[in-house]
């Protein structure tokens, strides 16, 4: 009887890893297929009518043979980079703060959870936050400012979370041997800590840059507009971006406004993709070296 049970258990529990593992390969086929059916029923409308021309002509309203995505599209590439710029420097300190400049306490578990459940706060959240703060108090009106730093405190808790969870990763052995051979907290965290966790940093940039250029519900309410045909200027300048442009034209009843929302569909995806791609092929170049 006991022999018996003794070989019960661990078939059972194969059994148990195989169902997990057939469930998440699943998951993932799911995601690839949903990915794949969006990609071509984008593409299938709209990839005859993206061009150089569509990808820099401002939209029309009347005439969607000459409509393109040029300021949407500027607009996304002013936002991302801005929003990088603002939560970058940002992120990556609170992080190296939180992780490597202070002990445990209280206060730093309070601050840790609170970060986390930033980060998991609806995106029309901060844009009210954005609407009340920048757009009202700040007097900075419907700016590309005002939406970029909106969109700053969005992708600002993911970042310093990625930024600790690459701090984390580096073997304490490193920081130990560098301390033992002399160097003090600050050469080991620069020279030692920093360059080992950048590739994992870098990726979870991208991915953030990623999040931001498809987000919309907040940048509308700081006032993003939805018809615009001239690219920001300046940081006062008003704006719109693709998934706005996006929604813009499948609101229409033509089918030649659908095929520009499908082509702009086909740009914004392109572009994610491209991001996604330089963050794995930047990670994989950083941890050779």
């Amino acid at each position: 009887m006991s022999v018996n049970s003794g070989y019960a258990v661990p078939q059972a529990r194969k059994v148990k890893n195989l169902i997990f593992a057939g469930l998440c390969l699943v998951s993932v086929m799911m995601g690839v297929i949903i990915l794949f059916i969006v990609l071509y029923g984008a593409m299938h409308t709209g990839i005859t009518r993206v061009s150089p021309d569509f990808l820099v002509k401002p939209p029309s309203m009347s005439n969607p043979d000459k409509a393109g995505v040029g300021p949407a599209l500027w607009g996304s590439l002013w936002i991302v980079a801005l929003t990088l710029l603002f939560s970058v420097p940002f992120g990556i300190a609170a992080a190296i703060y939180l992780e490597e400049l202070t002990r445990p306490s209280k206060f730093k578990n309070f601050v840790l959870a609170n970060i986390s459940n930033l980060a998991g706060v609806p995106s029309i959240i901060y844009g009210i936050l954005g609407l009340a703060v920048f757009v009202r108090w700040l007097g900075m009106g419907n700016s590309i400012l005002a939406a970029s730093l909106t969109m700053s405190l969005l992708v600002l808790p993911t970042v310093i979370l990625v930024t600790q969870e690459s701090l984390r990763m580096v073997p304490r052995a490193y920081r130990e041997a560098s301390l033992a051979l002399g160097a003090t907290k600050w050469q080991t965290l620069f020279r030692q800590i920093l360059p080992n966790a950048f590739p994992t940093i870098l990726t979870g940039i991208i991915f953030s840059a990623s999040r931001a250029i498809g987000e919309t519900a907040p940048l509308i309410v700081v006032g993003a507009v939805a018809f615009i045909r001239r690219a920001p200027q300046d940081l006062s300048s008003s704006f719109t971006v693709m998934p706005l442009q996006i929604y813009n034209w499948s609101k229409e009843p033509t089918a030649d406004f659908q095929r520009n929302a499908s082509a702009a569909i086909v740009v914004l995806l392109v572009s994610l993709l491209t991001l996604n791609l330089i963050a794995i092929v930047l990670r994989n170049k950083y941890r050779k070296v």
